[in-house]
C-alpha cells in the first residue's frame, strides 16, 4: 500500500518546492528593481550608508567587524547554502540524485552550462590576468527566477521538464560550491582552519551516533562558520559541511533533514535571497555609455549567460542522446529543453554572489562591469527563455478547449 503512495508524495514535494520557489523569484525581482531605484534616486546616499554599515560581534578574544553587505554575503547566505547541502544531500539519498539513469541528462547539460560560459568569457579576457578572475560568474544558474519563469506557463509545462531544470540546477549549485571552495578562497589560517576540520569531525561524529537534536548541529556549524571565516576558505561552505552531517532519518520515521528543509524553505525564499538581492543589485546606470556596455568584463559575463549558458546545455544533452547515453524526458521536446537551457541562463543570485568574492580585493571597476553584465544577460535570458518556452509549449489545456 505504501509503494503506491510513494510517487504522489515525491510529485506533491516537487509541486511545493516549485511553488514556494516561484514566489521567492517576484520577490527576488522585487529586491533587485527596489535597488535599482534606489540607487538612482536621491535615495542613493542612503542605500550606500546601509549596505556600508559596520556591524561587529565579540565573544572574548575573538571579534568580528564587517559592513552590512559582507554579514549579508557571507552569514545570510550561509543559510542559503545550508539548505542547498540539505537538498543535495536528500536528492542523493532518495530524490532525483539517487539513480544514475535520472542524472545523466541533466548531469551533461549541467557540465555543458559550465563549460561553455566560463570559455566564452575567460576568450574575451584572456589579455587581463584581474578581469579573467571573473570567470566563473556566467556558470551561475538563478533557480530561483528560473522556475518563477517556468511556473508562468502553468500546466503547460510537462512535469519532466520541471525535474529536469530542478535536476539540472542541483548541479549546477553543487558545481558553484566547488568553484567557490576551489578558486575563490583567500589565503588560508593554518590554526583556523585545523579548527574548522575538527568542528566538522565533531558533526561526523554527531552523525554516526545517530544524534537527532537540530540544536546540536546548529551549535556545530556556527563554530564552523566562525573558522571558515578565519581561515580564508569562504564562510558560506560551513553551511554545505554542516548540512551533510545532518542525520536524513530518525526516530519514529521522522526525519530531521526534511525537517529542517521545510522549516527553512520559506525565510531563504522570502526573506534571505530577497536581502541578498537588495544589498548586491544596486548599480548606478547614470552615466553609462557604449564603452561600459563593450567592456569585456561585462561582455564575457552577459554573453556567458545569454549565449554560452543555452548553447553549451542544448550541444552536451544532444551528445548524450546522439550517442545514446540518454533519451530526452517523456513528453519533453528540443524546443522545450532550448527554452530551459536560456532560463538556467538567468545567473543573478550566485552570480552577483561569484562577482562579489571574484573581484572583492579588486577594482570597483570590474565589479561594477560585471553587475551590468549579469543584469543584461540574465534579462536577455529571461525574454529569450519566455518567448521560446511560448512556442514551444503550445497552446494551454484552457485555450485548446476554446478551440474545440
Amino acid at each position: 500500500m505504501d509503494r503506491p503512495a510513494q510517487p504522489a508524495r515525491i510529485t506533491a514535494a516537487i509541486g511545493e518546492f516549485i511553488r514556494l520557489e516561484s514566489a521567492g523569484g517576484i520577490l527576488l525581482l522585487a529586491a533587485a528593481i527596489a535597488a535599482l531605484v534606489a540607487v538612482n534616486t536621491p535615495f542613493a546616499t542612503a542605500y550606500a550608508g546601509l549596505v556600508d554599515t559596520t556591524i561587529a560581534v565579540q565573544v572574548g578574544a575573538i571579534a568580528i567587524e564587517k559592513p552590512l553587505l559582507l554579514w549579508v554575503n557571507d552569514g545570510l547566505m550561509a543559510v542559503f547554502f545550508f539548505l542547498i547541502g540539505l537538498e543535495v544531500k536528500r536528492e542523493f539519498l532518495e530524490g532525483e540524485l539517487s539513480s544514475a539513469s535520472q542524472v545523466v541528462l541533466p548531469g551533461l547539460g549541467a557540465i555543458g552550462g559550465m563549460a561553455v560560459p566560463a570559455a566564452i568569457y575567460a576568450s574575451l579576457n584572456w589579455q587581463d590576468p584581474l578581469a579573467l578572475d571573473g570567470w566563473g560568474i556566467p556558470v551561475a544558474t538563478d533557480i530561483a527566477f528560473a522556475l518563477a519563469l517556468l511556473s508562468v506557463f502553468g500546466r503547460r509545462v510537462p512535469p519532466s521538464l520541471k525535474i529536469f531544470l530542478l535536476t539540472l540546477a542541483i548541479f549546477d549549485d553543487l558545481a558553484a560550491i566547488a568553484i567557490i571552495a576551489i578558486f575563490y578562497s583567500a589565503d588560508l589560517s593554518l590554526t583556523a582552519l585545523l579548527v574548522g576540520i575538527a568542528a566538522l569531525g565533531v558533526g561526523v561524529i554527531l552523525n554516526r551516533l545517530h544524534v537527532t537534536r537540530v540544536t546540536a548541529y546548529v551549535f556545530v556549524g556556527v563554530v564552523l562558520w566562525v573558522a571558515m571565516l578565519k581561515s580564508g576558505v569562504h564562510a558560506t561552505l560551513a553551511g554545505v559541511l554542516i548540512a551533510f552531517c545532518v542525520p536524513m532519518r530518525g526516530p519514529e520515521g521522522r526525519s530531521p533533514l526534511r525537517q529542517l528543509e521545510e522549516d527553512l524553505h520559506a525565510p531563504v525564499a522570502y526573506a534571505i535571497l530577497p536581502v541578498f538581492a537588495f544589498v548586491n543589485a544596486g548599480i548606478a546606470l547614470g552615466g553609462i555609455g557604449i564603452d561600459d556596455m563593450l567592456h569585456p568584463v561585462t561582455l564575457g559575463v552577459a554573453a556567458g549567460l545569454f549565449l554560452g549558458k543555452p548553447a553549451g546545455i542544448v550541444a552536451f544533452v544532444g551528445i548524450g542522446v546522439l550517442l545514446r547515453f540518454a533519451s530526452l524526458p517523456n513528453g519533453v521536446t528540443w524546443g522545450q529543453v532550448l527554452g530551459v537551457a536560456w532560463a538556467c541562463g538567468i545567473g543573478f543570485t550566485l552570480s552577483l554572489f561569484i562577482a562579489g568574492l571574484a573581484f572583492e580585493h579588486g577594482s570597483g571597476d570590474y565589479f561594477a562591469g560585471d553587475r551590468l553584465g549579469i543584469l543584461v544577460g540574465s534579462v536577455a535570458s529571461a525574454v529569450a527563455a519566455w518567448l521560446v518556452l511560448q512556442w514551444s509549449l503550445g497552446p494551454g489545456r484552457e485555450e485548446t478547449s476554446e478551440q474545440a
